[in-house]
């Protein structure tokens, strides 16, 4: 599928994750790819068809309706069901980074693409967009229980987001002496006698063993 400025219309599948839904639904657009279509929204929300809600730790079955209108800052990120290819005569030259984004309550781990020949603070500072694209995507939630998935891309709000970069996973222990932890053995110049291991203390005969 490709970029589809000038077009006719196609439906176009998404799914949104908001602050308590997970959204599925077809959206009409000239436009393919996802951020394109949320950033070119002029109204601050969409309206999606053939939608199915479906509400975080909820026990119940899902929600259907024909239609729906999501409010944008309700949307923490979006998730295209199709690759886009971007027109290589749009396209800006950028370059990946590797970033970790906190969106509560999800985190998004994947590469956000910004701008070449910059410091990386200065890059962040000109990153801008109502929706910025993250791509090779792992996004979940340890605390409404949502496991990892991976993605393509997704777009996410900026507006909601924290962006760290560059991200690298470290061990938190790493470098730390962790000999001393109590339930050791004695040291060897603790004062008092040794015990004496052929008699218990109880029984032990007055002047030591025999």
């Amino acid at each position: 599928m490709f970029d589809l400025i000038g077009g006719e219309p196609t439906l176009v599948p998404l799914t949104l994750y908001t602050d308590s839904f997970v959204i599925r639904g077809q959206i009409r657009s000239r436009q393919g790819r996802v951020t394109d279509i949320l950033n070119d929204a002029d109204d601050g929300f969409i309206v999606l068809s053939d939608v199915l809600t479906d509400e975080y730790g909820s026990r119940s079955v899902a929600g259907r309706s024909e239609y729906a209108q999501v409010n944008l800052d309700a949307v923490l990120f979006a998730v295209a069901d199709t690759t886009v290819e971007a027109r290589q005569d749009l396209r800006t030259p950028k370059v990946p980074e590797q970033a970790l984004i906190s969106i509560p309550p999800f985190q998004v781990l994947g590469r956000i693409h910004i701008l070449p020949e910059r410091d990386l603070r200065e890059a962040l500072g000109e990153l801008t967009g109502r929706f910025l694209p993250v791509t090779d995507a792992t996004f979940w939630s340890d605390t409404i229980g949502e496991a990892r998935q991976t993605a393509v891309m997704v777009a996410i709000n900026h507006h909601r987001a924290q962006i760290l970069a560059p991200h690298r996973e470290v061990d938190p222990w790493a470098g730390l002496d962790r000999s001393g932890e109590s339930g050791g053995p004695p040291s060897s110049g603790s004062s008092g006698p040794p015990a004496d291991s052929a008699w218990p203390e109880a029984d032990r005969p007055e002047g030591g063993s025999t």
